[in-house]
C-alpha cells in the first residue's frame, strides 16, 4: 500500500499547528493550505482507510441523529 498519502497528511497538522498557534496574517493562509493539504491526502488515500473513514463518519452521524431524535 503506497504512503504518499502522508506527506499532505503532515503537511496539514504541521500548518494546523502554526494556525493555532499564531496571530498574525500568516495563521489564516497556513489555515487555508492546511485544509487544502487535508483534502488532498483524502483524495490520496487508499480505498481501505477511506472505506474505514466513511465507516467511522456513518457510524457517528446515526448517533448523533439518535441524540437530537430523543431530546
Amino acid at each position: 500500500m503506497p504512503l504518499f498519502f502522508l506527506i499532505p497528511l503532515c503537511t496539514a497538522l504541521v500548518t494546523g499547528y502554526f494556525f493555532k498557534n499564531s496571530t498574525d496574517e500568516i495563521a489564516y493562509i497556513a489555515g487555508v493550505f492546511a485544509a487544502i493539504s487535508l483534502i488532498l491526502s483524502l483524495i490520496l488515500a487508499p480505498w481501505q482507510i477511506q472505506f474505514a473513514l466513511l465507516i467511522i463518519v456513518l457510524i457517528i452521524s446515526n448517533r448523533l441523529l439518535q441524540e437530537n431524535e430523543s431530546k
